[in-house]
């Protein structure tokens, strides 16, 4: 559901076209962005919900785009997590950090 109130099909390929946007000039491949739509739908399926709000959605793109990039995923979120300020972003890292200082990545 749009904000106008209008309702409109699932659609990957604006969830691809909206995270492609945040993703500019990283390295994240078209299959990369088709596996994180996926990923979403099937997310918002296993809710049993028919309809979404076109921020739920938004807010359900978040966590598979952390794992993907979190250089995109800071920038996704500061829409969607309507980030105001400096103060956000630096919250925002700092979880980031004590993420992987927690569970350091495999190289």
């Amino acid at each position: 559901m749009k904000r106008s109130g209008a309702v409109e099909p699932f659609a990957r390929e604006k969830v691809m076209s909206g995270v492609r946007k945040a993703c500019q000039g990283r390295p994240v491949t078209d299959d990369d962005l088709a596996i994180l739509a996926q990923r979403v739908e099937e997310e918002l399926r296993q809710t049993g919900q028919s309809t979404f709000e076109t921020n739920d959605i938004g807010l359900a793109i978040l966590g598979p785009l952390r794992d993907l990039d979190e250089v995109a995923y800071l920038r996704f979120a500061s829409v969607y997590r309507a980030f105001e300020s400096l103060d956000d972003f630096e919250a925002a890292i700092a979880e980031l950090r004590a993420d992987h200082r927690r569970a350091p990545q495999e190289e």
